[in-house]
């Protein structure tokens, strides 16, 4: 059996926490390659909105109907590939799943790619597959890889230099898995300025941008210049090496210029029209997602916004499926399609790339992918005789669904084709992680081959700079 079928929770944080040390002792992470082919990349967008499905969206529940088998008493499993009919779009060749029809309405706005296949990394971990995702490479690493926001964030700088380059929307880091979800919730080696401006919950985003309650301006400010001239003095071996150090000072600053400035608007919610906010109300990612789009509509470079990833909670649908996938669809549906409409409508949607993902998929009976399958987490009854084991439970990593709106996409596009029996797997069209990011910075206007300088060794912001901008994705 491979190694990596072993590598638990317990090595990774001590990997992860190996690569944090050894980030802070890195020096100046010179850009060292692809000046002159970035230089020749037309941008397609100014701006990149990740829409996270943490856990583990099942595509054949969501953007990949196949056929539906309404529950009943006694059904078998291996019977059971959608538990939502299939739903016309305003794309003729485009069938989403009943629960997404305002997202099938706007189809006629971006690509739904089906083949994305997640990594091969042994047994399943979703913070590993999530690590993977968001840079690009897979753990355990030598060096702390940045996260692909902070890459953006770190090659083209701000738009508005009062606002974060990089925000990210709704997810807790003390809850399950947290610590392992901090290990690519960073810049790395990049440095604390081009980490993740972060906001767990949406509804409290103004006062991340205000001094605590109570406290006056000039107290503030004195707690404010004490704390940066604690950082200033501190052993190189506390605060890392003077690059870290004044990466660090740098997003002290930055923090600061933010809650004096104008820019601090557009985190106050309560200022958009009721009938606006109402419609965008359906929980905390629905909140998120106007927040996102108030703040590139205030020149944020690079947004996350999660439906938060939470052991057994949300798309970690081991039980349940059906049910509860019937609610995350109610709290996804309306909020992306209007976020893509009102980016439409103020002219930004063109310089804005959306993209809607998660780790992986599920599958009733598969754990992994056919010919690679990986130790079993779920119990699947031989017979389906409650509603509770009525959907996609196992981890499946061989086909999986990303959605793109704007910035450079094409509109009304289908990308790859999945097998409508199970296993139900990619059988064209294959997009791979290295891919997928090379073509969305490619729409930024960096090159796949672009590598930053750490250790005295090249770190490519795609794997080994291998990866490829799917170019048929493009308009």
């Amino acid at each position: 059996m491979n190694q990596q079928n072993y590598f638990n929770r317990r090595n990774f944080l001590k990997s992860a926490s190996a690569a944090t040390l050894g980030a802070l002792a890195a020096g100046d992470p010179r850009q060292i390659l692809a000046k002159s082919d970035s230089a020749s990349i037309k941008s397609t967008a100014d701006s990149v909105i990740v829409l996270w499905m943490g856990g583990g969206m099942a595509s054949t529940e969501t953007f990949d109907p196949k056929l539906y088998t309404p529950f009943e008493k006694g059904l078998a499993p291996d019977k059971v590939l959608s538990t939502f009919p299939a739903i016309d779009t305003s794309v003729d060749h485009i069938k989403l799943t009943k629960g997404l029809e305002k997202i099938g309405s706007i189809m006629d706005q971006g690509t739904l790619i089906r083949s994305y296949k997640a990594g091969d990394l042994g047994f399943i971990l979703h913070s590993r597959h999530q690590f993977q995702w968001h840079t690009g490479y897979a753990p355990p690493l030598s060096v702390a890889a940045p996260h692909i926001g902070s890459v953006i964030s770190r090659t083209l700088g701000p738009q508005n230099p009062a606002m974060p380059a990089f925000i990210d929307i709704g997810q807790r880091l003390d809850v399950g898995e947290g610590e392992e979800l901090k290990a690519f919730h960073s810049a790395g080696f990049l440095g604390s300025e081009y980490g993740p401006f972060h906001i767990a919950n949406p509804d409290h985003a103004l006062t991340a941008v205000r001094p605590p309650s109570g406290m006056s301006k000039s107290r503030f400010a004195n707690r404010y210049n004490t704390y940066k001239k604690l950082v200033e003095k501190s052993p190189i071996g506390l605060a890392g090496s003077d690059y870290q150090k004044d990466s660090l000072l740098r997003s002290l600053d930055n923090a600061h210029r933010l809650l004096t400035s104008p820019s601090a608007k557009a985190f106050d919610l309560t200022l958009e029209k009721k009938e606006t906010y109402d419609t965008y109300n359906t929980g905390q990612f629905g909140r998120g997602c106007l927040l996102a789009r108030r703040l590139v509509e205030s020149g944020a470079r690079f947004i996350e916004v999660t439906t938060e990833y939470v052991p057994f909670l949300n798309w970690d649908t081991h039980e349940n499926g059906h049910t509860r996938l019937t609610d995350m669809k109610r709290q996804i549906d309306a909020p992306i399609a209007q976020l893509v409409l009102d980016l439409k409508e103020r002219g930004l949607l063109d310089r804005t790339l959306i993209v809607l993902a998660s780790e992986f998929s599920r599958d009733m009976l598969v754990e992994g992918k056919p010919g690679n399958k990986v130790r079993d987490q779920v119990h699947v009854p031989d017979k389906i005789n409650e509603l509770k084991h009525y959907g996609m439970h196992r981890h499946f990593t061989d086909a999986g669904s990303v959605l793109m709106f704007g910035g450079g996409i094409k509109k009304g596009h289908l990308h790859g084709v999945t097998a409508d029996k199970r296993p139900c797997k990619t059988i064209k069209d294959p997009v791979i992680i290295e891919d997928l990011h090379a073509t969305i910075y490619k729409a930024m206007g960096i090159s796949p081959k672009l590598a930053y300088e750490v250790e005295k060794r090249p770190f490519y912001v795609t794997r080994d700079g291998l990866g490829k901008p799917i170019e048929s994705l493009y308009s």
